[in-house]
């Protein structure tokens, strides 16, 4: 059956390498690379990355900055790989979320509690989406896109396949349109408050996006 062959959620390499990446996280990198990392989410919740210095980061983590490029190529790619970090965070707390999660528009329902939950929580994480990378060639070829922004938006696509399949959701408008705008409005709710310092007052927003597009989009 199509419910049985469908990715719903991570395939289950994925999904191990995700949670095995968080879970021996410090035990495999290096102290001095955790440390730079950890300096540069330091300072990302008090500055933009731009007027971040290298000099910075290294006084920061208590290293030198020679060792900034013994571990990474430049600043931006720190910043790639930090980012790369959180979000293989956020998707394995999101699998774990849809866990017992029935019907399609329900799984999608959970999937923008969960987005707007993390981006409010993890304001460094969705600065750094949101804000730093989004306008950077070099971010959609780096692996926080190809892997991470990638499993994300397929996640929320058969979802919406299994909608149409069951009849949830309208066949007549194509799945990357109707996660586009899923995506979009999530994106364009959080934007002001993480610009902003606002809170996401987040079950109110799940309950206005969920009201608003699954209107427009369920069977």
């Amino acid at each position: 059956m199509f419910h049985q062959e469908l990715r719903i959620y991570l395939d289950e390499k994925n999904r191990k390498a995700y949670e095995y990446m968080v879970k021996t996280n410090t035990k495999k990198i290096p102290p001095g690379r955790l440390k730079i990392a950890r300096a540069l989410k330091t300072l990302l919740g008090k500055k933009d990355f731009n007027s971040i210095t290298t000099a910075e980061i290294a006084k920061t983590a208590g290293v030198t900055e020679g060792l900034i490029y013994k571990y990474f190529n430049d600043k931006r790619d720190l910043l790639f790989k930090v980012l790369l970090e959180l979000f293989q965070q956020f998707l394995v707390q999101m699998e774990k979320d849809l866990k017992g999660v029935e019907g399609a528009l329900n799984k999608l329902r959970s999937i923008i509690q969960s987005t707007l939950f993390w981006y409010d929580q993890q304001r460094v994480f969705t600065r750094i989406l949101l804000v730093e990378v989004r306008n950077s060639p070099d971010f959609f070829k780096s692996d926080a896109y190809q892997q991470c922004v990638r499993d994300y938006s397929k996640i929320i696509i058969d979802i919406i396949h299994e909608g149409i399949d069951f009849g949830e959701i309208r066949k007549d408008i194509k799945p990357s349109v109707i996660r586009q705008v899923i995506q979009g409005s999530v994106e364009h709710v959080c934007l002001p408050a993480i610009i902003f310092h606002r809170e996401i007052a987040v079950e109110q927003a799940t309950e206005d996006l969920c009201r608003t597009i699954f209107f427009g989009i369920k069977q």
